[in-house]
């Protein structure tokens, strides 16, 4: 690590070293380290460091916090102690999914979001419960994979088995404060370190350097979503998009958070078909999350979905003679099939994705396809459907209509697979007091 000349990383520290970034939104992101194979391989064969999702975070305050968040979350609050975190999700009147991020709650009357946008605030502005909210920034590094817990154990100096999943605590990394959670979007045992952003390259570089030898890879954005295919997290902005969107006024709050909001569209389905390009939560399995013991914004339509559910989620794999023909379409005279790109497509260049495929079955329209990866881990392209309950089974098979909109349509054979495709070692089933350490020497980066 050394002093950069680059403008503002937040919360990233510059290394004098080949590695690419991306400018978007008037920042620059970093892009990728030592290529997309040995970063998509981290978090199965060592761990990973990213910190992408460094920038605003918000604070509430208050004496009517609980009754505020149950009023616009599908969530319950009957409980939520000090010290916890909850994956909050937020809806529109329709059960459209207009937000979801991380809550926690700091202390008796503060909780703090973080990795969702401004949508909180705007519904603040809306209401009069004692509730008060600013502002501030913050670095999010993500460490993640079989690794994380010694890598992790080693920056702090302690233990850190008394970690519960979906809980957070305080301790120091480079001689910094910083709060380390059990949460990540990698599926299989991951951390989050949190804290002030001028602490961020410090703790990160602390991180990293006590990764060495345990197969730690820095991770950038072209492969960093990865994770949320192979680990199962539906992702707004990614395998979805925010109906958020269609409210008139969220742009202002928006655009003074400095949150892009505006979607790039793509996909075989028409492009002013908005609806296909965003999600319910029982469209996205996060059934057991929407609980109907309070009023809340989007109850009454998700109220009769619960009882009468049309789709869920499940993985597609995809036929890998149809996906070479999509590559050597681009060796063949005339138009090409559109690209797959690698190891994600559509790539995250746009910032904010609107994508959805046609999925067919028979030639009649099953659901949408969306998040389409190129995993070489389990070296498959694999995709995430939003699909008619009733046709996902696993072995069922189906089409993607893959192509955009007006363009070329390559209609790729696939089969429906479970959901999470990764499946060892979830971090919510992972007893970290009985957890043996790595042998680093069987650990490959």
């Amino acid at each position: 690590m050394t002093t950069s000349h680059i403008p503002d990383l937040k919360g990233l520290p510059f290394y004098p070293e080949p590695m690419t970034f991306l400018s978007l939104g008037g920042r620059l992101w970093a892009w990728e380290f030592n290529g997309w194979k040995a970063e998509s391989l981290s978090w199965k064969t060592g761990c990973y460091i990213h910190t992408g999702l460094s920038g605003p975070q918000f604070i509430f305050e208050g004496s009517e916090l609980a009754e505020f968040f149950s009023s616009i979350c599908v969530n319950s609050f009957a409980k939520f102690p000090i010290g916890s975190m909850k994956h909050a999700i937020m809806c529109t009147d329709d059960g459209l999914i207009a937000s979801h991020g991380i809550l926690q709650r700091n202390a008796e009357q503060e909780y703090r979001y973080f990795a969702g946008g401004p949508w909180p605030l705007y519904k603040l502005s809306q209401s009069k419960f004692d509730v008060k909210a600013r502002v501030i920034d913050g670095y999010l590094t993500q460490v993640a994979g079989p690794t994380s817990l010694e890598t992790l154990e080693r920056a702090t100096g302690e233990s850190l088995r008394d970690v519960g999943f979906l809980k957070f605590r305080n301790t120091t990394i480079a001689g910094k404060d910083v709060e380390i959670g059990r949460i990540g979007m990698s599926g299989n045992l991951a951390f989050e370190v949190r804290g002030p952003i001028e602490d961020g390259p410090a703790v990160y570089d602390a991180i990293y350097q006590a990764g060495q030898g345990l197969g730690i890879q820095r991770l950038g954005w072209r492969t960093y979503l990865v994770n949320h295919v192979e680990g199962g997290f539906p992702q707004q902005s990614w395998t979805f998009s925010s109906a958020a969107n269609e409210d008139p006024g969220f742009q202002a709050v928006a655009d003074a958070a400095k949150y892009p909001a505006t979607p790039a569209v793509s996909g075989s389905v028409d492009p002013a078909d908005m609806r296909a390009r965003y999600r319910t939560p029982i469209e996205v399995g996060w059934d057991r999350a929407v609980r109907l013991d309070h009023d809340f914004v989007g109850r009454a339509a998700l109220e009769q979905e619960v009882a009468q559910p049309r789709r869920t989620v499940a993985t597609l794999r995809w036929n890998a003679e149809d996906v070479v023909d999509i590559y050597a379409s681009l060796l063949r005279p005339g138009e090409e099939y559109k690209t797959i790109d690698l190891p994600t497509s559509p790539t995250w260049l746009e910032g904010r994705l609107a994508h959805a495929d046609h999925l067919l079955k028979d030639g009649r329209p099953v659901g949408m396809s969306s998040g389409t990866i190129y995993s070489y881990h389990f070296r498959e392209v694999l995709s995430m459907a939003c699909i008619d309950i009733d046709l996902a089974k696993v072995g069922t098979e189906v089409t993607v209509a893959w192509g955009d909109y007006g363009g070329r349509i390559k209609h790729v054979r696939a089969t429906v697979e479970r959901f999470p495709y990764l499946t060892e070692g979830r971090n919510d089933a992972i007893d970290l007091p009985t957890l043996s350490k790595s042998s680093p020497e069987k650990v490959t980066g």
